[in-house]
């Protein structure tokens, strides 16, 4: 959805720097950056991502909203909210002290889970959160993302895993509204897709 996209970059949720790429914490550099934790700061933008995850769901196929942490707690919390159904989130590994759970919320055998995700890139962070529920002998319907990167890897990793994922809105949508709007010329414009096509290589060139 380009209105998503739209409002990423006015809010500068999602911002691309070709000429000064960002370093990910795996080291690799990259020309675009995403935190959809700021559209919590934006009560407008908020609003309209949560209207739309609302849309892209059949409730009746949903009995559990899951969000992974920690970036998926709060649009997944306001998901379930406005649907009336139960919360839970899910850590990237169990707690070391304590029950030592993974999974924090009342989960039943059976349920019905959608996992909600921020952000997609190689998918395997929302891929473990759901396994973990599927370990936990519930379902995963999906797993919902607010923006992909649209990595080639992405596919694969969720066909490893037998999962399907969707995203709000997408890098191929964000850079079309990017080029509509003039932020950034043709040059930058190859670059951001030759590095969407090959993280890893683009970050190697401009590193070398």
């Amino acid at each position: 959805m380009k209105q998503i996209a739209e409002a990423l970059l006015q809010i500068e949720a999602v911002t691309l720097s070709p000429t000064e790429p960002y370093t990910w914490s795996s080291g690799l550099k990259s020309p675009i950056y995403c935190d959809n934790r700021l559209t919590l700061s934006y009560p407008e933008v908020r609003q309209v991502i949560i209207d739309k995850l609302v849309k892209s769901i059949t409730p009746t196929q949903v009995d559990v909203i899951a969000g992974t942490a920690t970036a998926g707690i709060p649009h997944g919390a306001l998901l379930a909210d406005r649907l009336g159904l139960p919360f839970i989130y899910v850590r990237s590994s169990a707690k070391g002290h304590g029950k030592g759970n993974q999974i924090e919320g009342k989960l039943d055998i059976g349920a019905r889970v959608l996992v909600i995700e921020d952000l997609l890139s190689t998918g395997m962070s929302s891929i473990d959160a759901a396994k973990a529920i599927l370990e936990a002998g519930s379902k995963v319907v999906g797993i919902q993302a607010i923006f992909s990167y649209e990595l080639p890897i992405l596919e694969k990793n969720l066909a490893a895993a037998n999962l399907s994922a969707e995203s709000l809105t997408t890098f191929s949508e964000l850079i079309e509204v990017a080029e509509t709007k003039g932020i950034l010329n043709r040059s930058e414009l190859n670059s951001l897709r030759e590095w969407q096509q090959d993280p890893r290589a683009w970050s190697d060139l401009v590193t070398s």
